[in-house]
């Protein structure tokens, strides 16, 4: 594969590094002049000073024939630019754009950016795993806006002792599978009954995240007397 990476940082440097020791065709573009030279002394000429937002370096670059293009500096302004630029300009079929605030993961989406990755959502989920209160962990982000999502439900949500075909889903949302309280897995039908501890693996839009764990964790209604 022909992959471009903007952004000769760290985070850049050691992706081209592995890249280029599994045999890919790399190129890094990279405005520091330092940093470029930092890359072409331990990885060879692969590196291409400029600034990777434009289009004309990206043309200077090749990504018109590239098979990927990451963004990974550190600003997720021009994470978001260069991806752009990538899909708008050169038609490139997939980006991948590094994120650092998490609260602009879901503006990238909007804006088309096929896949995002935000070391502080990462750490965050395996945070979250280790709290047993906590009670939806995103697990993975999907293209399209979807997510895979982990809900553990609780000792007092309404669906306990109730099937899967009555638990009322947001729209577009599905269950792939659910691990018992003993850590056994199993594939879902309609009939399954849900227990307390169960932790059910589903698909959803990251705007439908909410009612998800809505549906599952919600208590029981109070009764009127």
């Amino acid at each position: 594969m022909y992959i471009v990476v903007v952004g000769g940082g760290k985070v850049g440097f050691y992706l081209a590094k592995e890249l280029v020791e599994a045999n890919h065709e790399v190129l890094v573009i990279e405005r520091d002049p330092a940093k470029c030279a930092e890359i072409a002394e331990v990885l060879g000429e692969i590196a291409m000073r400029g600034d990777g937002c434009e289009a004309a370096i990206q043309e200077r670059a090749g990504v018109g024939r590239a098979d990927l293009l990451l963004a990974v500096t550190g600003e997720d302004e021009d994470n978001l630019v260069a991806c752009q630029v990538a899909r708008h300009v050169f038609q490139l079929p997939r980006t991948v754009a590094r994120i650092n605030n998490p609260k602009n993961e879901l503006i990238f989406r909007k804006l088309g950016i096929d896949s995002t990755v935000s070391a502080t959502t990462a750490i965050m989920a395996h945070i979250e795993q280790e709290l047993p209160t906590h009670p939806l962990i995103s697990l993975l982000t999907l293209r399209h806006g979807f997510e895979i999502v982990e809900v553990k439900i609780p000792e007092d949500a309404a669906v306990v002792g109730r099937a899967l075909k009555d638990v009322v889903l947001p729209h577009q949302s599905l269950v792939w599978g659910i691990v018992d309280a003993e850590g056994n897995p199993k594939a879902p039908t309609a009939d399954t009954v849900l227990h307390a501890g169960d932790e059910v693996v589903a698909v959803t839009l990251q705007e439908s995240e909410e009612a998800l764990r809505a549906a599952f964790t919600g208590p029981p209604p109070e009764r009127s007397f």
